[in-house]
């Protein structure tokens, strides 16, 4: 258990502000009342509607409405106050009532609202492990973030279906290496994890050891295999079966190196030749697969 809090604490060490405006940028926002710290996007669904948010926080959080017919399903509330506020504002503006609040892998601002989280992840949250995630976080963000909910959470048994809003919610168990959180199909077109997929070398956050270079690799398999449109993570937003394609020839590679080479530094090359314009640090990612080795 102590290598997720590890995970979590590396996250606010290694992770940078990409979405900070320059000065010039940031003093043309302050006239505009309309302007956002965020970015929003929504998709059209059979049966519903799809909202994106993009926090552009340090943790590079998103978070997501499901507007059904009737109301809507938050996923994921920000954990920044200046995040929470444009999400409540985008959420005011759509005017439907909230169903429920999940909260998958990342607890934020959520307030009173119904509280949802697959099961076991309400006592994981109170423990040591995302507890003392959290502490660290409050110790380094301050009052930039929010007050964290306080309300009894429903939990869903894995396996599960849940119909809100008239959209269908499938509970399914997320990466084995990854926090005891589900992976949740949308109205079986969106299939929601914990990390989006992207044409990008793949973050130690993310796959911090060998093991999860298989447990990641069985969950993006099972994804593709659902026949979901879009595929979203509580880091990263929204992308396509490309994406997901990618990730998946990615991690067998990875796989195939790792036999190849001894050691990080040999491992780092022949991954970076494989891929030689791929974005992301490959030497960090090589480090934390030989770490354990």
């Amino acid at each position: 258990m102590k290598k997720y809090f590890a995970i979590a604490l590396a996250a606010v060490a290694m992770m940078s502000c990409n979405g900070t405006k320059n000065q010039q940028a940031a003093a043309e926002q302050e006239e505009q009342k309309d302007s956002l710290v965020g970015t929003f996007q929504s998709y059209d669904l059979d049966g519903f509607k799809l909202h994106v948010y993009n926090s552009n926080d340090v943790m590079g959080d998103a978070s997501y409405i499901v507007e059904g017919d009737s109301g809507l399903v938050v996923m994921e509330y920000p954990l920044f106050k200046v995040n929470a506020k444009e999400f409540a504002d985008y959420i005011a503006e759509l005017g439907k009532p909230i169903v429920t609040d999940i909260t998958d892998y990342h607890l934020g601002g959520s307030d009173k609202l119904p509280l949802t989280m697959p099961e076991g992840m309400p006592a994981f949250i109170e423990g040591p492990v995302y507890g003392g995630m959290m502490k660290s976080f409050a110790d380094q963000f301050g009052d930039t973030m929010v007050e964290l909910p306080t309300q009894k959470a429903a939990e869903v048994p894995f396996g599960q279906t849940q119909n809100w809003a008239g959209v269908e919610f499938d509970f399914q168990h997320g990466a084995t290496s990854d926090f005891p959180a589900a992976s949740i199909i949308i109205g079986k077109q969106v299939y929601y994890t914990h990390w989006t997929p992207a044409e990008a070398h793949i973050s130690p956050l993310q796959v911090g050891n060998v093991a999860a270079v298989d447990a990641e690799l069985a969950e993006d398999q099972k994804s593709l295999a659902s026949g979901a449109k879009y595929f979203i993570g509580g880091h990263g937003g929204l992308a396509e079966k490309a994406q997901v394609e990618f990730k998946i020839a990615y991690l067998q590679k990875v796989k195939e190196l790792l036999v190849a080479n001894k050691d990080a530094a040999a491992f780092a090359e022949a991954l970076k030749a494989a891929y030689p314009e791929l974005p992301g640090d490959a030497d960090a990612l090589a480090q934390a697969l030989y770490k354990q080795q």
